[in-house]
């Protein structure tokens, strides 16, 4: 067992609290209850907001969203109250949970149904180009409006405006029609063009047409985007394939395996400073170190592996891992970027939540499994002060461990302390800012919109933050200088994540704020957390 002397707890606290407390505990009583109902009831209004248009439908759906965040919700709101739930208790709860929400989704599909055959059908007949030339002069094709082309200068030859040559501009209006999208409008952009106009039909499948019918007729040079334009309109943008997102240099990924050696150092030293002593000190002693440094290592490796294999199977290609050490809690994770187009928005949803939700899996069966080995004891010896620094780590904390959290000193397991890390990695890269992790899931699940507002948000807290707390000011920096750019737009905007998407990813931004947000003074004064 390592016991901290006097010295020792004022070395490794900062450690603990910079890695755990984003924020620093507030005056106030009950300011971390009130941020958190506040923040769940506004999840929840904004998706009962964007549901009630659906009807039936979308109620539906926005309920499945409350029943799997209703039980973290009663669970804190309880504790909040004093009342803490055993582990017994929260299982059944996220159980019950489970069923009602698998319950609600069979209901969904089902008047998902009945309204798809109680709709009037499309007297409209699709016609496939091909279709369209070679019908009978007999049946009469609807007259096409002539496309107009935006020009600066009406002395100005259309061929001399036009970024594309004519043969491929003649191409590619012929992809358009009355049955996908009717475009009245062609206005140069970039390299390419945008085309104005009415969609004709549901945007995944007219996208995936017209982007069969142009890879038909001009092969893979062009790229065609559906998205939304200023005024909330779709339009098509057709871009030569040149401007692709690029491999990574030969010097880029020099740079990342410098970064990835780097951060085998700072888990080692991490390690090193969690038992007590320098490890660049004292390297002979890297066996004390090593679990510790492979636990992180699961963490991130799992990050890595989950993300990789969603890509993998959509056929996105990803640069090599960019990752950032870190003297305090070994890494702040990795940067990864994307090396191909994604197709639409579940595909981005889905690669950047799969490196979150396994790292948080990880983490957080570390973080339980160590709480439920320790013991008078352990290894470890933390002062109680320290589960002070994270809602979700002290609830579960004072759920399992109980009376010992009133003591000064907290004998636990290696695990507690990895796991906890880990949490702390994974919250972090949850942010919603930039080409976080976060970042991109409000992207996905909101539009860009939203995610540059929740980018300029999540800096302006971070700034705050930073007065009294260095490790927010770092992540504003790298939030400013690398991530504050959004994901470049995916080739089909307009059809959005469904409704199961949407609530993981509430989810997911729920469990961020529980695990950065410190615990009052006063209210852990009243579950017993420290003295």
């Amino acid at each position: 067992m390592l016991l901290f002397d006097h010295s020792a707890i004022d070395f490794h606290k900062p450690v603990l609290a910079q890695a755990t407390g984003m924020l620093t505990p507030a005056s106030s009583e009950n300011t971390a209850t009130i941020a958190l109902v506040l923040v769940a009831v506004g999840i929840l209004g904004w998706g009962f907001y964007r549901a009630r248009p659906f009807g039936k439908l979308g109620i539906l759906a926005w309920l499945q969203s409350v029943v799997l965040i209703s039980p973290w919700l009663l669970f804190f709101s309880l504790f909040s109250a004093g009342i803490y739930l055993n582990l017994v208790a929260v299982l059944l709860m996220l159980v019950a949970s489970t069923g009602l929400y698998i319950y609600l989704g069979r209901e969904l599909r089902s008047a998902a149904v009945d309204a798809e055959l109680r709709s009037p059908p499309d007297t409209t007949e699709s016609k496939s180009p091909s279709d369209a030339n070679s019908a009978p002069e007999s049946q009469p094709t609807p007259p096409r409006e002539p496309v107009k082309i935006v020009t600066s200068s009406q002395a100005t030859n259309q061929l001399e405006i036009i970024p594309v040559p004519a043969e491929d501009l003649k191409a590619i209006q012929g992809i358009f029609g009355i049955d996908t999208f009717f475009a009245t409008e062609t206005i140069p952009y970039q390299d390419g063009l945008i085309f104005k106009g009415n969609l004709r039909g549901d945007p995944e499948q007219v996208h995936s047409r017209l982007s069969a019918s142009l890879q038909a007729r001009l092969g893979d040079r062009y790229r065609l985007f559906l998205v939304e334009n200023q005024d909330d309109k779709p339009v098509a943008i057709i871009l030569p394939s040149e401007n692709d997102p690029q491999p990574t240099t030969v010097s880029q990924n020099i740079l990342a395996l410098v970064l990835l050696l780097a951060t085998f150092a700072t888990t080692l030293e991490t390690g090193g400073l969690l038992r007590g002593f320098d490890f660049f000190s004292s390297p002979a002693r890297y066996l004390e170190v090593l679990p510790i440094a492979a636990g992180i290592w699961a963490v991130l490796g799992s990050r890595e592996i989950a993300r990789r294999v969603l890509a993998s199977r959509y056929n996105v290609g990803l640069s090599w891992p960019f990752f950032i050490p870190t003297w305090q809690i070994g890494s702040f994770g990795a940067i990864d970027r994307f090396e191909s187009l994604l197709p639409n928005r579940k595909v981005l949803f889905d690669i950047s939540i799969a490196g979150p939700a396994a790292g948080g899996i990880v983490a957080l069966s570390m973080l339980v499994l160590g709480l439920l080995l320790s013991h008078t004891g352990s290894l470890f010896q933390i002062p109680a002060e320290i589960f002070k620094g994270s809602v979700l780590v002290g609830t579960l904390a004072k759920v399992v461990l109980g009376s010992a959290l009133q003591q000064q000193l907290v004998d636990v397991h290696p695990l507690v302390v990895i796991g906890w890390l880990g949490l702390v990695i994974t919250a972090i890269n949850l942010m919603p800012a930039g080409q976080l992790d976060g970042g991109r899931i409000v992207q996905a699940i909101y539009g860009r919109k939203t995610a540059n507002l929740a980018t300029l948000a999540t800096f302006a807290v971070l700034a705050i933050a930073s007065l009294v707390n260095p490790l927010a000011l770092y992540w504003a920096i790298v939030i400013l200088i690398l991530q504050r750019n959004l994901e470049r737009p995916t080739l089909n905007e307009l059809t959005e994540p469904d409704d199961a998407r949407a609530a993981l990813g509430l989810l997911a931004l729920f469990l961020m704020i529980a695990i950065l947000l410190p615990l009052t003074p006063a209210l852990a004064g009243r579950l017993g957390i420290g003295n």
